[in-house]
């Protein structure tokens, strides 16, 4: 029969926990890669939605009151014109996200981040129209320049 070799079972051991890592590793990239499901890609959407949704509520007081010097209904209505309308012009025009027409919703554009849209209007439109009344005969840039 022969001599039979001898195996290091502690080698042979950390070789297999080895290559059995760098399958697990290799499979998780790839799942982390792509959204497979549908739930996924909404969540995905949703996400960048969110986020825009507090950077245009942040930008957008700032604009309202820093530029173009907007308070009481005014800032109310230019608030309520980026809430409503702004979330469309993103889906639509900018990402070009495609929706079912069946399963389209216009809530599905509407309700992502409008907590935190509100909320930084507002904290934002405070600040800068606070600290706007501390410098006198100052309502607006546009009015320096006009």
């Amino acid at each position: 029969m022969g001599k039979r070799k001898k195996v290091d079972i502690k080698k042979r051991r950390h070789k297999l926990l080895r290559n059995k890592k760098k399958e697990l590793q290799k499979k998780t990239i790839q799942t982390e890669k792509k959204p497979l499901t549908i739930l996924d890609l909404r969540l995905e959407k949703e996400t960048k939605l969110y986020w825009i949704r507090a950077l245009t509520g942040a930008l957008s007081a700032i604009i309202g009151r820093l530029l173009f010097g907007l308070i009481g209904w005014f800032m109310f209505l230019w608030m309520l014109i980026w809430w409503f309308l702004f979330p469309f012009v993103v889906s639509f025009i900018i990402y070009n996200y495609e929706y079912d027409k069946e399963e389209w919703n216009w809530k599905n554009i509407i309700l992502p981040g409008i907590g935190m849209f509100f909320f930084l209007f507002m904290i934002f439109g405070v600040f800068f129209h606070t600290i706007l009344n501390f410098i006198p005969k100052f309502s607006s840039v546009l009015e320096l320049f006009l």
